[in-house]
């Protein structure tokens, strides 16, 4: 993937059980609201937390955390 590629992250409330891992490895980009589940500082993820952010998708044990490319194409993690 080239480095201008715009990621962005999604939360899919459905599948999101609260568990609270996304936060506890992203803090900069995810916030939990009182019930556990998770909100979204900001959308798009910065150059510098871009490992960050994979890491915290893969490690959705739900899967209710994606990674995907702003310009509408394929989802990446």
């Amino acid at each position: 993937m080239r480095d201008d590629t715009r990621l962005g992250l999604d939360v899919d409330p459905i599948m999101c059980r609260g568990h609270g891992l996304c936060a506890e490895l992203l803090p900069e980009q995810v916030l939990l609201d009182e019930w556990g589940y998770p909100h979204l500082a900001s959308r798009e993820v910065p150059p510098s937390l871009r490992a960050q952010a994979r890491a915290a998708a893969s490690a959705c044990p739900t899967l209710a955390l994606r990674l995907r490319r702003l310009d509408g194409q394929n989802r990446t993690s």
